[in-house]
This record gives structure tokens, C-alpha cells and sequence, in this order.
């Protein structure tokens, strides 16, 4: 939910702090509403004695709401405490865009700060752009996995428990299994309505890949920008090829198809109003770009949630 800008993925591996818990549908707001003047939470917020009846949740949960609130860019930290981002604030504010997390587009969005910038979210990011298995198991994963986190960050020895367990609450946030305990635990983790990943049967699993109705045209652009500027600053023009299938990019992200990506950039000219223009000809399909400012893209933004 954080807007575009110039801060590009950690390159040190991050696999804990969510404590083992997908991210829920009323976390993100109950972020917010500890919020002073909508713009600031102290650290206090999240550790002092106060906070488990603040967050109406075990002393486990409330750390694994501040990690999901900074790993999906709804505030970023400071010296004494976090900011609300600003995007953020339109979004979760009573009488916002969707303070409750109701509509598809905050979902989609969440999902692409986990997996596509991959801040505080090592193995969602690793997940959706690096395996092209046709269906797997976490046993399938979980060597590759360690190999790409060693490779990334080689002076932190992170154990293979701790990545098994990131691994595990990863899938699960897309792909829920029966649960038992607190209500919360019931809770249909967010990202689950996205259709991403499904089980297939007891613990294999496979990408739902192809056309996403649920993603909104605004979300797509704001995620080809957002990739645009982090991994083709200063190009005018984009590939098709690129936008569909390198590391990062709305295609791998989103496991959308070819024909779904090209019916996105076919559109792409009239919902940004002639600031990205898509062209097919010649047997070259690419994407250009005019300025496009920030509001510009928090426009697209807001276009979702209409």
C-alpha cells in the first residue's frame, strides 16, 4: 500500500517476525487505528503491556501485525516510532478507499509489496518469481529456498527451521488449511481470495495462472510503474517479454498469462490517458512511457477501488 518511489528491495534476507501467522483481513486496520492523527504510532505501541488489549489479540499476534504492517508498506519506521504511508492513510481512514479490506484491489496490493518488492518477505518475493515448478510441496522447496537465502545474504546463517516455518506461513497465506484455536485463527488469511496458489491435494500445490478478474487495471499499471522504475530506470520503453516474464514483473507476480497480459496493454493507452502507450507492430510489442507523476499514479490507485 505504499506508493510509488525510489527505494529499491533489501538484498539481505528477512524471514521472520510474522510469527508464524498469514497476514489477516483487519490487521492492516488495526495498524491504523493506533495511529495518532492518522500519521504516527510510537514503538511503544506494539511492545508495551497495553498493547494485547489494544489489538484485541496474544502478544504473538500483535508482533505479527507490526511485521505485516511494514512488510506491506502500510507505515515505515523512524527513529521513535512508524509513519503511516501515505497511500496508506486514503485507504484505511474511516470513510477511506477500504478501511476494512473488503475490496480485491488492497489484497492485490498487499501482495505485490510482499511479492514483488519483497521487503521483510524474502520467500513470497522468492516464491512468485523463481519457482516454475507445474506443482510442488514445501519439501520441493525448501533446498532451493536455503540455497537462495545463503546466496543473498552469505554472513547471516539463517537456520533451515526458521526458513521452513517462513516457507510454511507463506503458502498458507494463499492457501489456507483447516485451523483450530482463537478466532483469529479461523480468519481467512487476505491474501487467500486472490486465487494465486491452490492445493491440489494433502500438502502438493500449483499456481493458478491465467487471467485475474479480480485485479483491477489500476493495480496492474501502478505494479508495471512501480517495476518500471526500480528495474528499467530512465528506459522510455518496455518489452513485452519483460513486463511479462522477468523477475519482478506484474506477469511472474500476478501468474498471469500472455493473453491476459497483452488484453491489459491493449488498454493501457486510454486508462492512463496516452502516458503509457502500448504498440504491436513490426513483431515488436513494447510499452512507452511519457511523465507520469505521483499523483498520476495514485490515481490509478484510487481508480480501483471505484
Amino acid at each position: 500500500m505504499k506508493p510509488k518511489s525510489n527505494t529499491r528491495r533489501s538484498n539481505l534476507a528477512h524471514f521472520s517476525g510474522h510469527e508464524t501467522f498469514p497476514l489477516r483481513q483487519m490487521w492492516l486496520k488495526k495498524v491504523f487505528d493506533q495511529s495518532i492523527n492518522l500519521a504516527f504510532i510510537p514503538k511503544s505501541t506494539f511492545t508495551d503491556d497495553s498493547s494485547i488489549a489494544a489489538f484485541g489479540v496474544g502478544k504473538n499476534m500483535v508482533a505479527s501485525i507490526r511485521h505485516w504492517a511494514l512488510a506491506c508498506g502500510v507505515m515505515s519506521e523512524v527513529n521513535d516510532g512508524f509513519c503511516i504511508n501515505k497511500l496508506a492513510i486514503e485507504i484505511l481512514k474511516d470513510n477511506g478507499l477500504d478501511p476494512y479490506a473488503e475490496n480485491p484491489a488492497s489484497a492485490w496490493l498487499a501482495h505485490w509489496q510482499l511479492a514483488g518488492r519483497g521487503f521483510r518477505s524474502t520467500t513470497w518475493y522468492w516464491l512468485f518469481n523463481n519457482v516454475t515448478l507445474p506443482s510442488f510441496n514445501r519439501q520441493d522447496l525448501e533446498e532451493p529456498l536455503v540455497k537462495f537465502a545463503r546466496e543473498l545474504d552469505p554472513g547471516h546463517r539463517l537456520s533451515t527451521a526458521t526458513i521452513s516455518r517462513d516457507l510454511d506461513t507463506c503458502l498458507r497465506s494463499y492457501a489456507p488449511r483447516a485451523s483450530s484455536g482463537t478466532p483469529e485463527d479461523f480468519a481467512e488469511p487476505l491474501l487467500g481470495e486472490l486465487g494465486l496458489l491452490q492445493e491440489v491435494y494433502n500438502g502438493q500445490y500449483t499456481f493458478r495462472r491465467g487471467p485475474k478478474t479480480s485485479l483491477h487495471d489500476g493495480i496492474f499499471t501502478y505494479a508495471l510503474i512501480d517495476f518500471w522504475d526500480r528495474k528499467a530506470t530512465g528506459q522510455s520503453s518496455l518489452a513485452f517479454e519483460t513486463i511479462a516474464y522477468a523477475e519482478g514483473s506484474p506477469g511472474r507476480v500476478f501468474k498471469l498469462d500472455e493473453e491476459s497480459i497483452a488484453q491489459r496493454l491493449a488498454v493501457l493507452s486510454d486508462f492512463t490517458t496516452n502516458k503509457l502507450e502500448w504498440t504491436d507492430s513490426a513483431g515488436l510489442r513494447q510499452v512507452f512511457r511519457k511523465d507520469i507523476s505521483q499523483k498520476d499514479i495514485e490515481n490509478m490507485v484510487r481508480r480501483s477501488y471505484d
